[in-house]
């Protein structure tokens, strides 16, 4: 049967691919085929399976067993599109299975290793990350805890969108308002400097702009996923997500036909390197010496993180004013020293399930 074949380019150590015809694999140029641990698989529908597999390539691929190798028949429920072969696992995921992401009510994956949830509030902005020349942003949409009156007055929330700042330049990431979902409808919406970004419908269509050329936006599929990259400084992958009835029905949202869809992003960052004066959210968790025990409720089933006043801005989604601001000017150089991210680590976030605020994990 006819292959296909690349390398992925690796900062660790990287692994060779081998997909059969079939489900096609990602374009082997987009950003998230570096991750030397993690093969994107682009499930279309109806097609047939795909076998995948992982070869480490300190031992090369001649006359070696691969590490790994999985026959890719459909996506795990959750992701049915796009999924992702974890090499070290072996195992077929979806994005929010992967290290370092925010995903579902917003929970996050920290520097340090350790997953913590993020309440926040709805339509509110909040400090990210924020670091001398890299700051990112994000909006919160949600709806009230009906359901559960003995429940404290906590409003279910989600991240509706991302502003990034850096080298005098503003890129917003975010998920249009639908009242019905439809997967086959782009709902991602994404300006530079304020202009809208336009990317064809297609996997692997990719856009960079000629005032800022290290920064790259690449769709994962037809619609509602993409990776933005800044060279040397992040990765991020987004996926554009409904809330859907049968989540409100395991879950107890309440969701009702005037709450629309709640689309919102599931993201996994990467970070290449930040100062050893970063902070915001996330991005306190890469400290040197970070202890998480000292900004969350260790004893909550999974870690609260309090204080969110310190973390909200009051000015929009580019807005960098928040206590625990560190952003010095578009260009302005590193606080503290570098931390270069030797091992990068994904920060997964997105929604918890039982969407009480951001959680990621790693």
């Amino acid at each position: 049967m006819a292959s296909v074949r690349w390398s992925a380019v690796a900062l660790i150590a990287s692994f060779l691919v081998v997909a059969a015809v079939g489900a096609q694999p990602m374009d082997p140029k987009n950003p998230i085929s570096s991750d030397p641990n993690v093969i994107p698989v682009y499930m279309s529908p109806g097609s047939p399976p795909t076998y995948v597999s992982c070869y480490n390539s300190t031992h090369g691929q001649q006359g070696s067993e691969p590490t790994c190798s999985i026959l890719a028949r459909q996506c795990p429920r959750g992701c049915r599109d796009t999924c992702y072969v974890h090499c070290p696992s072996c195992k077929l995921v979806c994005l929010c299975e992967l290290t370092g992401s925010e995903c579902y009510d917003p929970r996050f994956v920290g520097g340090d290793g350790n997953k913590f949830l993020f309440h926040g509030r709805r339509d509110a902005d909040f400090c990210l990350v924020s670091d001398a020349n890299l700051h990112i942003n994000a909006h919160f949409i949600g709806k009230r805890n009906d359901a559960r009156a003995a429940a404290p007055a906590r409003d279910f929330t989600w991240v509706q969108a991302l502003g990034i700042r850096f080298g005098g330049h503003r890129l917003y990431l975010g998920v249009r308002r639908t009242a019905v979902w439809d997967d086959a409808e782009d709902r991602l919406a994404i300006t530079f400097d304020g202009v809208p970004v336009a990317l064809d419908a297609v996997a692997g269509a990719s856009w960079s702009p000629a005032a800022a050329p290290a920064l790259s936006v690449f769709r994962t599929g037809p619609a509602n996923g993409v990776v933005v990259r800044l060279d040397g400084r992040f990765r991020a992958v987004a996926n554009a997500v409904p809330v859907t009835a049968e989540d409100s029905r395991v879950h107890g949202y309440g969701l009702r036909p005037g709450d629309g869809s709640l689309a919102h992003l599931n993201v996994a960052f990467r970070f290449y390197a930040l100062s050893a004066d970063v902070h915001g959210v996330l991005g306190q968790t890469y400290r040197p010496g970070y202890v998480s025990a000292a900004g969350v409720d260790a004893g909550a089933r999974v870690p609260v993180m309090g204080g969110a006043g310190r973390f909200q801005v009051y000015g929009g989604i580019f807005d960098t004013s928040c206590e625990v601001g560190r952003f010095a000017g578009e260009d302005h150089g590193p606080v503290g020293g570098v931390i270069t991210v030797e091992e990068p680590t994904d920060a997964l976030c997105g929604s918890g399930k039982a969407s009480t605020g951001l959680v990621c994990k790693k």
